[in-house]
């Protein structure tokens, strides 16, 4: 008979598609499972950035996925409404991780409450963002009134980066409540010989969600402004849904790949590039930038306070300032043109510097928090 040492509860907007929040949710919940934990997602019915309805109840890798109906926001879209108490209370279990500072996640800690069960918030590092109006005043009067008020009844708030932490304190959080466990990488980025950057015939690429926050056109015009003929650009993912015209900029040197949802295939498109880039509007801590840096890439990404995070510009990696065509066009041309010392050094700095980030190390973490849970 095998023992379960705890039943653990996620919540999560999406457990479909191309999605950073899910691919932490489910990177923690399989590790969790392979530990010994009973583990169970509660999220929406929506798959991320096609919209499509995906199935109501599914297990994969032995994590028990439950799907509900779903509306948007009248203010956002990226905030989905989706009423999922009572599943939770018939669930009992013994912690409930919810993850993003959304209406969801208060909706799960005041069922906690009345359960008398841990709630863990995850952030996502939503903070410093720039909105347009009426968002921006909507946003600031849900922090103001509403996350300032009930942030500090969850157990713990977890942290994906240090830059938040100053925003988490003037929501009143600090000290012991705060605990950092950063997005994870799994082991078998960093199995993978770091293959040798060659400037002949290089192929940048992108790898992600293809939507307006990542600031694609900014890509191509530094790519055309180039004008290099040894140079290819490849962009690999889902097209947001309205966001399909992006694929205007398709020529011979510039190509538009499906997603890829199996972690070997990953691996292995992602050994075809010679240099990574991520030029985001913004990042709270991008996945695919660790998995390039564990890959051993040479990567070069908008200085976000996310990509900032990991990178140290022109030690494992690159910076140009977010938004600057010029300023990507003039990084790029200057990795062109590094020697191969150069290079070499980069690529084995940018594996170093995200070993900590691998899954063992941070589900390690995870798993001490939880064991903490039943030494009260």
């Amino acid at each position: 008979m095998v023992t379960i040492l705890m039943k653990v509860l996620m919540i999560c907007e999406f457990s479909a598609g191309i999605c950073g929040v899910w691919s932490r949710v489910f990177l923690e919940a399989k590790a969790l499972v392979s530990k010994g934990h009973e583990v169970h997602v509660l999220s929406t019915n929506i798959e991320k950035g096609t919209g499509d309805i995906v199935r109501d109840y599914e297990v994969l890798d032995g994590v028990k996925i439950h799907r509900f109906h779903s509306s948007t926001s009248s203010f956002s879209k990226n905030v989905n409404n989706f009423n999922f108490s009572k599943e939770l209370s018939e669930l009992n279990p013994g912690v409930v991780i919810t993850h993003l500072i959304h209406p969801h996640s208060f909706k799960a800690l005041k069922s906690c409450q009345k359960l008398s069960v841990p709630c863990f918030l995850v952030t996502h590092a939503p903070f410093g963002v720039k909105r347009s109006f009426p968002l921006n005043l909507a946003t600031w009067l849900y922090y103001n009134f509403v996350v300032k008020n009930k942030i500090s009844g969850f157990t713990k708030i977890i942290t994906i980066t240090n830059w938040e932490v100053p925003y988490l304190n003037n929501l009143g959080i600090s000290g012991d409540k705060l605990v950092f466990i950063p997005n994870s990488v799994p082991e078998d980025f960093f199995k993978q010989k770091i293959k040798p950057f060659s400037n002949k015939n290089v192929r940048i690429m992108f790898l992600g969600r293809v939507a307006p926050v990542k600031n694609i056109p900014l890509l191509v015009d530094a790519f055309k402004r180039i004008n290099n003929p040894d140079l290819t650009l490849e962009i690999v993912g889902p097209i947001e849904k309205g966001y399909e015209s992006i694929k205007n900029f398709s020529t011979k040197k510039i190509v538009f790949s499906k997603p890829i949802f199996n972690l070997s295939v990953k691996i292995m498109k992602l050994q075809e590039a010679g240099i990574f880039i991520l030029p985001s509007i913004r990042e709270g801590l991008p996945q695919s930038l660790l998995e390039a840096l564990a890959l051993g890439k040479i990567v070069v990404a908008s200085d976000t306070l996310g990509s900032k995070e990991v990178i140290i510009d022109s030690k494992n990696g690159y910076l140009f300032r977010n938004g600057s065509v010029d300023s990507l066009v003039e990084v790029l041309r200057k990795v062109l043109s590094l020697k191969n010392s150069s290079i070499k050094k980069i690529q084995s700095n940018a594996r170093v510097s995200v070993k900590g980030y691998s899954t063992s190390s941070v589900i390690n973490k995870l798993n001490k928090l939880l064991n903490s849970l039943n030494k009260k």
